[in-house]
This record gives structure tokens, C-alpha cells and sequence, in this order.
């Protein structure tokens, strides 16, 4: 029986290897990440979003970007199409992407270490959201509960490597939690461009965790055809996954770091021609901040050079951060 185990084990860790590598994206199901838990987080949300603007404001993201906690307002980030991997490039980016994203967001450390000096989590009062502080933080821990026991693990393990590679650089918990409220607008905006709920762009750090509401909206871009976008419609019991910048360049672009967007949902509008708002709640997990990488074993050698130089880790996700503020 444990030999089956193993075996069953190993196949479902190659079949992710392959998704990842091939696509970027998959639907992850039995997490262990209990759905009353994920629900429990969503009515939080809503509850957040629905207080009043000068309530919010008393938890404010910071003026850098990099300091990514917070409550940031609608209209305040914009999204960017492709990886970015040095300072030349974002400046040119930014000069190109200036429509801003049409959402509201609230962001967390998981405070399993003592935050990096500037990344402390910003609360409001307790008085004035009574246990939100409490439950986002035990969320945090079961979303990173199943990262270190079960994700990473079978990551390496597809890879061929030892099961605690990935561990071994995600050890502080250095991970964010975002909550995200798209407002709902009119529906023919949105069709004309005129508003957009987030522009097509690829996540910063190691992968992330996805969870949506029953609206949709989310698409990503077809391994076939880039140009294109296909839906990944919300499952209930379902977290969606993919793969980030970060474990790309990491992989030497072995593993796909995969662009997507957020659409106007495609549920009609209502009588007054709105279409309705969505809410989702990613989990961004990313290496420890003090870690340098270099490419990972198996993804080099004489036929395939390393493509990119020794990177440290909280200097990268920090660049990608300022480049959205």
C-alpha cells in the first residue's frame, strides 16, 4: 500500500511538473485548505470593501510600492504585459501601460517570521473591524500550511529533485495575501476599453495560489496562440495556480510564467446595463528576501546555457513591486 502511495504520488507530481511547464496553470483540488475556511475569508472581504472610504484609509498602502501592504484605492495600480527582469525595462513599460486597473485591494503579510524591515502588516483599528485581524492571519497559515507540506514538495518532486529543494527557500513565510474587490461599472465600458479590471500581466514571485468568486472574468493566454485568451471559469472547492516571473527566470524558463487578465465577467448585465463586481483572493508566495538564486539544477547545461545571472530575491520582487505604484 505505501509503495502504491508513493508511486500514485510521484505521477500526480509529474503531471504538475508538466502543467507547469507547459501551460503555467492548473487547477489544484483536495488541498486541505477547508472550503468554510475560503468562504469564511470571502465574506471578510466583502465586509472589508463595504466599510466606508475613510474607514479604509486608516490602514493606507504606502507611498512606495515595494511596501506592499495595505489598503490601496480604486484607480491606484496598473498591470504590465510581460516578465521584467532589470530597472531599463520596467521605465519602458511604464511609459506604455497607463491605464490604471479598475479594483480595490488590501494586502497582508502572513507574519509566520518577523516581517523585513518597511513589509509590517497594516491593520486598521481592531474597533473598528473586530476579528478580521485574526481570521486573515489564520487563513494565511493554512494557505502556507499547504504550500510547504504538499505544493512545493510536489513541485520538486516532478522536477526530479529532493522533495525540500523549494522548502529550503521559502522558509520565512515571506508570502502576501491579497483581497481584491472589482467594482461593478458600466458593462459597455468595459467593452470599449474604456474601464479594464486588470490588464493582461504575469505574476511577480515563486506561484500563487487563486481563489475566485462565482462571477469570472479571469482568462489566460493560450499556450498556442499568445495572442489569444481562454476563460478559467471559478470551481467551487478549486484553487486555481500558476506559475510566476520569478520561478521562471529561476527554472532558466524552463517553467511558464503565463500572462492573464481579468475581464468584465461575462454573466450579462443587469437592467441598468452594470456589470455585477467580483471578488478574489490570491495568495502570492514568494522566496525568502535575503536568498540569492541561481538556475536550478537539470534546467542547464551544454545544450541549454543559463539565460539569466545570480539574482537576489527581495530585490526582484521589490523592483516589480515599485513598477505597479
Amino acid at each position: 500500500m505505501l509503495i502504491q502511495d508513493v508511486q500514485e504520488a510521484l505521477e500526480t507530481s509529474k503531471k504538475f511538473y508538466e502543467a507547469c511547464r507547459d501551460v503555467g496553470f492548473a487547477y489544484l483540488i483536495n488541498t486541505g485548505i477547508p472550503q468554510e475556511k475560503v468562504d469564511g475569508m470571502f465574506e471578510w472581504s466583502s465586509s472589508f470593501f463595504k466599510l466606508p472610504p475613510e474607514v479604509k484609509k486608516k490602514a493606507p498602502h504606502p507611498p512606495e510600492g515595494w511596501k506592499h501592504r495595505g489598503y490601496s484605492g480604486i484607480g491606484v495600480e496598473r498591470g504590465f504585459s510581460r516578465p521584467v527582469h532589470d530597472t531599463d525595462e520596467l521605465v519602458s513599460i511604464q511609459k506604455i501601460s497607463k491605464l490604471p486597473d479598475f479594483k480595490e485591494s488590501f494586502d497582508i503579510g502572513d507574519e509566520t517570521a518577523p516581517a523585513r524591515s518597511g513589509l509590517e502588516n497594516i491593520w486598521l483599528p481592531e474597533e473598528d473591524f473586530p476579528g478580521f485581524r485574526e481570521f486573515a492571519l489564520e487563513f494565511c497559515r493554512t494557505c502556507r500550511a499547504f504550500q510547504m507540506e504538499r505544493l512545493l514538495p510536489a513541485l520538486s518532486g516532478g522536477m526530479g529533485l529532493d522533495a525540500k529543494f523549494f522548502n529550503e527557500y521559502h522558509k520565512n513565510g515571506e508570502n502576501q495575501l491579497r483581497l481584491l474587490h472589482y467594482p461593478e461599472g458600466p458593462a459597455e465600458a468595459f467593452k470599449s476599453g474604456e474601464k479594464r479590471r486588470i490588464g493582461a500581466h504575469t505574476d511577480f514571485g515563486t506561484c500563487t495560489l487563486l481563489f475566485q468568486d462565482d462571477v469570472g472574468g479571469l482568462e489566460v493566454a493560450s499556450p498556442s496562440q499568445p495572442k489569444s485568451f481562454i476563460p478559467a471559469p471559478p470551481i467551487r472547492g478549486a484553487a486555481v495556480f500558476n506559475i510566476g516571473d520569478f520561478l521562471m527566470r529561476w527554472s532558466n524558463d524552463t517553467l511558464k510564467s503565463t500572462i492573464h487578465r481579468v475581464r468584465a465577467p461575462p454573466r450579462k448585465a443587469d437592467t441598468e446595463g452594470l456589470a455585477p463586481e467580483r471578488y478574489s483572493i490570491p495568495y502570492f508566495i514568494t522566496a525568502d528576501a535575503k536568498t540569492t538564486i541561481d538556475c536550478i539544477p537539470g534546467c542547464w547545461g551544454p545544450d541549454k546555457p543559463k539565460k539569466y545571472p545570480p539574482i537576489n530575491a527581495g530585490e526582484y520582487i521589490d523592483m516589480r513591486m515599485n513598477a505597479i505604484y
